[in-house]
This record gives C-alpha cells, structure tokens and sequence, in this order.
C-alpha cells in the first residue's frame, strides 16, 4: 500500500517496498567542510545524502544532506528545475529516494511511514489539496479529525487559525466561492490544524495580496518562536526568504550550493562590490580608464561629486582603482562596501557558470565556487547535495 497522498504511479515508500538504500550520517568526500550534522535524535528534520535519478542519468536529487533544528524556518531555495519539488517529495515519503536517509522528529520516514506522518503537515500544490466542496471550518474539522485530534480541541484549534489567518469572515464559505489568496490561507490553516512539530511549505504567499503575505510572515515567525513548530519552505519570494528564513538552503541542478542565514550568504559577496564617492566631477579620460582596467557598474554626478559603484575580486583591485582617481587629482570623500540585494546572492549561487565564490575578505586569495564553495567559517557546503496534499497524511 502506498504511503497516503502519493499520486497512482509514483514511486513511494509502502509496506510491501524495500527502503532505500542506507547510508551513515558520515559526510562524503565532497561533503567535508559542510555545516556540522546535529544528532538526528536532536534534529527536527535530518537528511543523510539523498539521491533521486530518474531514467538513466537524469539525476534530480544528488547526495542532498541537510538539518533543521527545532523551532527554526528553514528556505528552500533554488531555480527552475533545481529538484525542490522531488526532494520535498522524497523527504515525505512521497517519492522513493535511490538512496538516503530521513529522520523526522526523530522518526525514520521509511522505515515507518504513518507513524512519520504524525509528526509532519504539509502544504504541497497550495488549494488544489482541499475539499472545495466544503466550507473552510469544515475543512479545518475534517483534516483536523485525519489526524486523530480530539473534536473539542479541534474546534478550539480551528477558532484560533480562522482568527489569525483572517479566515473567520469567510468561516462557513465554500472554499470554491473563495478568492485565490483566501483558498491559499485556508490550505495553510488545514495544514496545521492538527498542531504537528514539523511543516512543509511549497510557495506559501502564492497568490497573496501584500498585506496578506505579511500576516502569513508574522505567523509563520509566531510558529517557530512562540510554539516551537519548525517550518520547512519553498518559495521564490526574496522578501519572504529574507524576512522569515532563520536559515536558507539554496539547490542548483539537485546539489546543496549553499547552507546559511540570509546575512552569512549576503556576507559572501558584500565585500567585492563598492560604492565610492569622489570630489568633483571625473572626465572622460578618467571615467574611460576606469572602465578599461576595472568593473564599473556604475558612474554618475551627482551635486559636485561623482558616485562610482565599483566591482572588485581583490583589496589591492580596489586600492588600484582609487589610486587611479587620486592620480587624476581627486580626492576620495567615501567608500563603502555595497551590501548586495538576496536576488542577487541568489542568482550568483546558482548561476551555472559561476565565478568562485569566497568568504575570504578583500585582498585574500578567493577559493571555492558556487558548487564547491568552501564552507568552513560561512556554512557555504561544497556541494553535498518535495507536491501532496495540505496533510500528508490525507489519502485523496
């Protein structure tokens, strides 16, 4: 029998199926320098090299490997076609991963699967997991019932979502007659209507107006910080990312590229890009230099000051560049690192072709990349490598 919620035809975990290959928690050849594993008994989620290939070489999870401490929102981060919705399922049970390990809440999640799927919720696919049919209290009553929760309880439960997700107004509404945003809130409130320790969340501000996608931001900190429900989730929402991620795994082609908080990766590039403020107004014989022999991103006048935004891969570049204008007889009033936008930092991690990518401070020599960055002060991993139902554990 398979796993509730996995789609007729889908590889997945069920009683008859052989498990996954197993795989210590032992990091891999290419996995040294990677963020410390946390003893899967203390982990609310715990992936151990997860791999996932489809026909013969189509391999969309390679040797993912990953905690997620209690109490903390962790992001999934990636392109297009990176393996976030096959790792995802994978790491639910959905997908039978070719080999790996997952530990929920200290639960082996094929091993034994149902007992897994009281620890976890998810929020896969957005409204398109919930009984249309039925109002949204009527919905947060049947899911809430699928998880075993006592009917008062229940109520109680549901009361407090429809208040805080500002459902209650449209409370004993038929999700069909609901707005897109109104039936994405009420997936994310049938999702935790059953108050499990650990959530998946794939795109949950999809289809939200900007004061509804801040609510669910305050929320989803609520969860983690006042009950300690650990949010796993999906989106390509920088502000999301940047607002509500304690920490952010960032996937390319089914690979870990990088593993830290939004300020440790913006860290990595802050340092190579400047902004400098010059006295007076440069010529086009300095302005022509400086975009010959260095990366001028920008150069404006502004006042009786030239602005210049300068992209630099070492202190002495950027000691050159400056010696060039105080060469021309100006003088320097400012310089400033230029803290990149998360779009950016993300782009650059996943950009196929990247340029390597450093912790190391201007004027140190850079090492790394963006599949193999090192990560031994940042987190960055060096390349060590999920769609279903509002609850996993609803059989649709």
């Amino acid at each position: 029998m398979q796993p509730p919620g996995a789609d007729e035809g889908t590889a997945a975990t069920s009683a008859g199926a052989e498990p996954p290959e197993a795989v210590d928690g032992a990091a891999t050849d290419g996995d040294a320098a990677t963020r410390p594993h946390l003893d899967s008994g203390a982990a609310a989620v715990s992936v151990r090299n997860l791999t996932k290939t489809y026909g013969d070489d189509v391999r969309a999870v390679d040797g993912v490997s990953f905690d997620v401490e209690p109490g903390t929102v962790v992001g999934l981060l990636g392109p297009n076609g990176a393996g976030k919705t096959t790792l995802i399922k994978s790491v639910l049970g959905l997908v039978l991963p070719d080999a790996g390990a997952v530990d929920i809440d200290g639960v082996d999640v094929y091993a034994d699967t149902r007992e897994a799927y009281r620890h976890v919720g998810a929020m896969l696919e957005g409204a398109r997991n919930v009984y249309w049919r039925l109002t949204v209290r009527e919905n947060l009553r049947f899911f809430a019932a699928l998880g075993d929760v006592d009917p008062a309880k229940a109520r109680e439960r549901g009361e407090e979502l429809l208040d805080r997700l500002d459902l209650q107004e449209k409370a004993d509404t038929p999700v069909n007659d609901l707005s897109r945003g109104m039936k994405q809130k009420t997936a994310l409130a049938c999702t935790l209507s059953r108050g499990v320790p650990v959530v998946f969340l794939d795109e949950p501000t999809l289809g939200l107006d900007v004061e509804s996608s801040l609510s669910l931001r305050r929320e989803l900190r609520r969860l983690a910080e006042d009950e300690s429900t650990t949010v796993v989730l999906s989106s390509h929402d920088m502000g999301v990312i940047e607002t509500v991620c304690d920490r952010v795994v960032v996937l390319s082609e089914g690979r870990v590229v990088a593993d830290d908080s939004v300020a440790a990766l913006k860290a990595l590039f802050r340092t190579q890009r400047y902004r400098v403020v010059v006295d007076g107004r440069i010529d086009d014989r300095l302005d022509a230099r400086l975009r010959r022999e260095y990366e001028v991103i920008r150069s404006e006048p502004v006042g009786d000051t030239t602005h210049l935004e300068l992209a630099v891969e070492s202190g002495r570049e950027l000691h050159a560049a400056l010696g060039a204008v105080l060469d021309a007889g100006h003088e320097v009033a400012s310089v400033d690192a230029a803290d990149p936008d998360f779009e950016e930092v993300f782009l650059r991690l996943t950009e196929r072709d990247a340029a390597p990518v450093t912790d190391a401070p201007v004027g140190d020599d850079p090492e790394g990349g963006a599949d193999a960055a090192n990560g031994a002060d940042t987190g960055v991993r060096p390349g060590s490598g999920a769609n279903s139902g509002a609850d996993v554990g609803a059989d649709r």
